[in-house]
């Protein structure tokens, strides 16, 4: 879990516009979700893999502002 823990901190990192509990919300409909993770919560493979899908399926916000 520490690696998906890393992932999300450096997508939170790059994508300031959406805060832990926005991010918890979007992938999973779970806002206590980031924190829980910083907290050491374990995670199906089938939860880590719809984060993963949300992190990789998600616009930069420069390219959301050239889309508009």
């Amino acid at each position: 879990m520490a690696q998906l823990l890393a992932d999300v901190e450096a997508f939170l990192e790059q994508n300031p516009q959406v805060s832990a509990t926005r991010f918890g919300d979007d992938a999973l409909g779970d806002r206590h979700f980031v924190r829980q993770l910083r907290r050491g919560r374990r995670v199906w493979p089938e939860t880590e893999q719809r984060v993963r899908d949300f992190m990789t399926g998600h616009l930069p916000s420069e390219a959301v502002e050239v889309a508009a």
